[in-house]
């Protein structure tokens, strides 16, 4: 096979939660510049419909859902009408998730648990249910979205969101056991540990009043740069296709060397 085979994705389905912004958005273009369908899944039915309409000047097809992570019934639907309108699900990426902020010690029960249930048992339950068309369709790719602090503590000061970690470590911990258990099937699973890249949410950065934070950020990045869609659109591509078949229970950083430190 060639090399523009291997990373052909026309005819492909996949659905990319949290698609419409940051680095759902990011994955979203690259699945769609290689030819791939696009099911944009988030809590903001209109930001994802505007997403859709940009990714169809691609040539591609493209379909916009309401789904919160937190509603189960949600989660099926999702599941239920990407496959009424494509007939399969090929790729998921599991990008939607949640953080919450407050001092380590006083840190709510209630967000904790939301933490977790959309960033764990959401993942979880989206998965399972994907995972079992996929295995009716003789396989598929599974890529969950951690985080470069997944697997280390961070500074009260600087990250105060000790359940966000956490939750990290546990979708880390999950996406290799089912790389496992789900290969029989011919399904792979891999995860993304993103670092600091430049999206909308993080743009409050970027002002010049917080230029000391700024330069705090970049200071713990040995490439000394943010990242950039770019740096997320190659290996997306990359985990979807045909080229990561041998692949599967990785953990992936694209954090600018941060994790090698």
């Amino acid at each position: 096979m060639k090399l523009n085979e291997l990373f052909d994705l026309k005819g492909k389905t996949a659905i990319v939660t949290g698609g419409a912004r940051g680095i759902g958005r990011f994955i979203s273009n690259g699945l769609a510049e290689a030819g791939a369908n696009i099911v944009i899944a988030s809590r903001k039915l209109e930001i994802c419909e505007e997403t859709v309409s940009e990714l169809e000047k691609q040539g591609v097809k493209a379909l916009a859902v309401k789904c919160d992570m937190l509603s189960i019934d949600d989660i099926e639907n999702l599941v239920h009408v990407t496959v009424e309108k494509f007939g399969r699900i090929d790729v998921l990426f599991n990008n939607a998730g949640i953080t919450w902020g407050a001092p380590t010690l006083d840190f709510p029960l209630d967000k904790w648990e939301k933490v977790f249930n959309v960033n764990v048992r959401g993942l979880w339950a989206l998965t399972q249910k994907t995972a079992n068309i996929m295995k009716e369709n003789g396989g598929g790719k599974i890529i969950n979205i951690s985080s470069v602090v997944a697997n280390k503590g961070t500074l009260e000061l600087s990250h105060p969101a000790v359940a966000y970690n956490s939750s990290k470590a546990a979708v880390e911990s999950l996406t290799k056991n089912l790389a496992i258990k789900l290969a029989d099937y011919n399904i792979t699973v891999n995860a993304i540990a993103p670092g600091f890249f430049r999206t909308d949410m993080m743009e409050w950065i970027f002002d010049e009043n917080n230029q000391r934070a700024l330069d705090g950020t970049l200071a713990t990045i040995p490439a000394k740069r943010v990242a950039g869609e770019d740096d997320m659109k190659g290996l997306a591509v990359f985990l979807a296709s045909k080229a990561s078949d041998y692949l599967t229970g990785a953990i992936i950083p694209v954090d600018g060397g941060m994790s090698a430190q």
